[in-house]
């Protein structure tokens, strides 16, 4: 188990701990103010999951942050590309992956039969 942080400013910094899980989650950081994760979809794709990170610390490139040890991790695992699912008006996610290169796909299983989700794909 590592531990580590982010720094926000002077007096502001999330303490995270980062572990790596059995079964398909290879690589999970639990925060306080911030949580994501993914786990292996299928031998090529690696899906993302659980981006969140709380309104008191939006606006300090924190999910940009997420997102690049993410993709990082991704790719030193092998992975070709990163899905995810999210929601229309999940306004600021929705930016966020199309920002990153993210396109609009298929909704994948389970998410095909789940009303209201749009899916985003990106090759790594």
């Amino acid at each position: 188990m590592n531990r580590g942080a982010i720094v926000l400013g002077e007096d502001k910094a999330l303490i995270f701990i980062q572990t790596a899980t059995f079964f398909d989650f290879f690589f999970c950081m639990a925060l306080y103010a911030f949580s994501f994760s993914h786990r292996r979809y299928s031998d090529s794709d690696v899906e993302i999951k659980r981006v969140w990170v709380d309104p008191e610390f939006r606006g300090n490139h924190i999910s940009t942050a997420m997102m690049d040890a993410l993709e990082k991790k991704a790719i030193e695992l092998g992975f070709k590309r990163a899905i995810l699912q999210t929601r229309p008006q999940l306004k600021e996610a929705v930016h966020l992956y199309t920002k990153r290169g993210n396109l609009l796909t298929d909704n994948y299983p389970p998410y095909d039969k789940l009303e209201g989700a749009i899916c985003f794909a990106k090759e790594l």
